[in-house]
């Protein structure tokens, strides 16, 4: 940690966020953290999710805590045991897998309906995943199917990502900085 950091740190002008990263298995969730990491801190090899892990990154103002949780059907139940320490969201979403949009959408609306979220104004990032993929939906048609533009009590946004490449990450962690530091004012 530079002068710099400890300085900000001390200053408290560094703040701790607690965010759940969520959606279907197979979305690119730990890819993408994996990418938001510093380089000699991202892992080679990404390997499915089983249950959860937790990954750290930080910006120029805040000090990231993900909740990389398994998007596989049978971990879903998991993450409503986190919702009330989340802070933020971030929700993958796989725009090449046109068949399992109906599922996501069915596990964002159990999301937004539940009582831990449901009253809380959680700023939820979605980041329309694998547009490097042939034929896979613009984030415009992913925000339509997953009737987006229906979130009326919480701030969010939608970013087209090539988690491989880290295109679109930067445009949608600087988007959920913004809200944050928003919220905490």
């Amino acid at each position: 940690m530079g002068l710099f950091d400890k300085l900000v740190s001390w200053l408290g002008l560094k703040k701790e966020v607690n965010v759940l990263c969520l959606g279907l298995d197979n979305s690119g969730k730990t890819t993408i953290i994996n990418q938001l990491k510093p380089s000699n801190a991202q892992a080679q090899d990404i390997v499915p999710t089983i249950g959860f892990s937790i990954e750290k990154f930080k910006t120029s103002s805040l000090s990231f805590t993900v909740f990389d949780m398994s998007g596989q059907g049978r971990y879903r139940n998991l993450w409503e045991h986190y919702y009330k320490e989340g802070q933020a969201i971030i929700f993958v979403i796989d725009s090449a897998d046109k068949l399992r949009m109906v599922v996501a959408k069915e596990e964002l609306d159990t999301l937004l309906n539940h009582s831990d979220i449901k009253h809380r104004r959680i700023p939820i990032l979605f980041f329309a995943n694998k547009m490097d993929v042939r034929d896979s939906l613009s984030s415009v048609k992913v925000s339509q199917l997953l009737c987006l533009e229906n979130i009326k009590d919480k701030p969010w946004h939608i970013c087209a990502t090539d988690a491989l490449k880290g295109e679109g990450l930067q445009e949608g962690v600087d988007w959920l900085q913004d809200q944050i530091k928003t919220m905490r004012t």
